[in-house]
């Protein structure tokens, strides 16, 4: 495993707490992200990979633990300094979220629109919307409505959206849940091609093997509400112990 000593994260988390009731989601979690560098997060299902994600950009609160992103403290982060960061970490939710009422080229202004002061007022989004389509090859469906686009053309979609700010962090949730093999497969490939292209940092959380062989250059697994094993992917799939062995099999 690539060796970070001395090297700041870009994302830090530190025993991270969130329970609901009795049960204790996360229980201690911990992780660095590197620039530069994808990281895939899996755990099984139910075990906190989305609400550890959330939790990173403000969607949920923990109960206890520090997060840090590109210095700032979440913890104790204003209001407009959360969303400036929002738009430096792009968010690629499970269901895609695109706005049904809205074409593809409104549901890809909408956060241009939102975040002026990263842009300012742009008179004519166009070129920002066609390079962000060109990125995900969908170029053509401009004017279509989210019901006009197949799962994995509003995934696409979707990516385009959280590309159009040009985050230097790209959170991913389960990007190719729901989608079949081919169409998994030029996902993953996708956001390979993204990350080299824009030297983004990545989180990935997925339960998809296949995308986690292809994308991590680091793996973290979830279980029992922490970080219980980190290391590539050869070095985790070669252990002899059962609960890394079972994700494996």
């Amino acid at each position: 495993m690539m060796q970070k000593k001395n090297i700041k994260p870009i994302i830090e988390v530190k025993d991270l707490h969130k329970s609901y009731g009795t049960n204790h989601v996360l229980d201690g979690f911990h992780l660095d992200l590197y620039e530069g560098e994808n990281l895939v997060v899996m755990g099984k299902s139910g075990s906190g990979k989305s609400v550890m994600i959330k939790c990173l950009i403000g969607l949920e609160q923990p109960d206890s633990g520090s997060i840090i992103i590109m210095d700032k403290n979440m913890n104790d982060i204003h209001r407009e300094d959360l969303d400036e960061i929002r738009t430096e970490v792009g968010f690629l939710f499970q269901g895609s979220a695109l706005y049904d009422s809205m074409s593809v080229r409104e549901n890809l202004e909408f956060p241009l629109r939102r975040h002026t002061k990263k842009f300012g007022v742009i008179e004519d989004t166009t070129p920002l919307v066609m390079e962000a389509l060109e990125n995900v090859g969908l170029e053509n469906t401009i004017n279509l409505m989210p019901n006009e686009l197949s799962g994995g053309m509003k995934r696409r979609i979707a990516l385009a959206r959280t590309l159009i700010l040009k985050p230097k962090i790209i959170l991913y949730d389960e990007p190719t849940t729901g989608l079949d093999p081919i169409t998994s497969k030029e996902i993953i490939m996708l956001m390979k091609s993204i990350q080299e292209k824009y030297k983004t940092s990545s989180i990935i959380i997925t339960h998809d093997i296949d995308c986690a062989r292809v994308i991590a250059n680091r793996m973290i697994l979830l279980i029992d509400g922490i970080n219980y094993a980190e290391g590539t992917f050869a070095e985790l799939s070669a252990s002899k112990d059962p609960k890394i062995e079972a994700f494996f099999k």
